[in-house]
């Protein structure tokens, strides 16, 4: 397997690429720039493609990957596609309808991975991976407890293959991560670069994960970019990482982590940069009783 498509082993025998391409963005960008910049992470080498049915964005998502595949950049079997099902679907009736609605969009015949994207039940998702329209189901955003929750429900039939959440060095999950390994669950860090850019429910005043001095000090020292240093921290640990970026130069800079490795005093130093921040506190959400972020972890 090519240094481009290093993969995790998923606990239902799939695989997931450990750097995916996140495609979440502000409401000023427009869809045709999702659709090219979703090219040019293909053409870069990126096969992880992570979408969501609230981006909005799975139309211009699943036409630049049919694209490269018309040009015969990729086969469907090459890209890994996910996205997650929305907050309206919760219903078990309707969890099949969002997916089914989310595959009309991209035009394709099923997803890699189908996701909740916050806390609720896992009976209706089983049935959307027994349908064959999602190879693989996992959760996001889900805490220790949520995830313990469902791993005891009698009858489970398909545990989560991943609980995609965010995490950086400002927010390591280190104690959710250690539990996610010791049930096969994979973690997957969204905001792995911490907020690049401005969004209106980011506090502008958060600190700016890659202008981090002991983060800036690492890339120096291996002649790498604070995002290579940051995306390394992440696979090393065995975390899949998303990155999003509309660069091309950068996409090209993001890839290269599987080109370098990082000695353990540096992974150390990394870990020391954990003061449990927050770029997207869901705030919103906080009086729901399934909100995930009371608990510790």
């Amino acid at each position: 397997m090519s240094l481009k498509q290093q993969c995790v082993g998923l606990n239902d025998g799939h695989l997931m690429p450990l750097l995916g391409y996140g495609t979440s963005q502000n409401r000023e960008v427009s869809a045709s720039k999702i659709f090219e910049s979703t090219k040019i992470a293909i053409d870069t080498g990126f096969r992880h493609i992570d979408s969501a049915y609230v981006y909005k964005n799975e139309k211009e998502t699943g036409q630049a990957i049919r694209s490269k595949i018309a040009d015969g950049v990729v086969k469907r079997e090459d890209i890994f596609l996910t996205t997650k099902l929305w907050c309206t679907f919760h219903r078990p009736e309707l969890v099949q309808v969002g997916l089914e609605r989310s595959l009309k969009n991209f035009q394709l015949e099923f997803v890699d991975l189908y996701l909740i994207h916050f806390p609720i039940s896992i009976k209706a998702m089983e049935k959307c991976k027994d349908a064959g329209l999602a190879k693989s189901i996992g959760v996001s955003n889900f805490n220790r407890r949520q995830l313990e929750m469902i791993l005891n429900k009698p009858g489970l039939k398909y545990k989560p293959v991943c609980n995609q959440v965010e995490c950086h060095p400002y927010l390591n999950q280190s104690k959710l991560l250690d539990f996610c390994k010791s049930r096969d669950i994979i973690l997957v860090a969204y905001a792995a670069l911490g907020s690049q850019r401005p969004i209106t429910w980011v506090d502008q005043n958060a600190p700016f994960l890659l202008n981090d001095p002991v983060l800036c000090s690492i890339a120096k020292k291996h002649n790498r970019s604070p995002a290579q240093i940051a995306l390394r921290y992440q696979v090393q640990r065995g975390v899949v990482a998303l990155a999003h970026s509309y660069e091309q130069n950068e996409m090209k800079e993001n890839i290269q982590v599987f080109e370098f490795q990082l000695p353990l005093e540096d992974m150390e130093v990394l870990d020391g940069l954990n003061r449990n921040f927050r770029y997207f506190p869901l705030d919103i959400a906080a009086e729901h009783p399934n909100f995930p972020f009371s608990d510790e972890y």
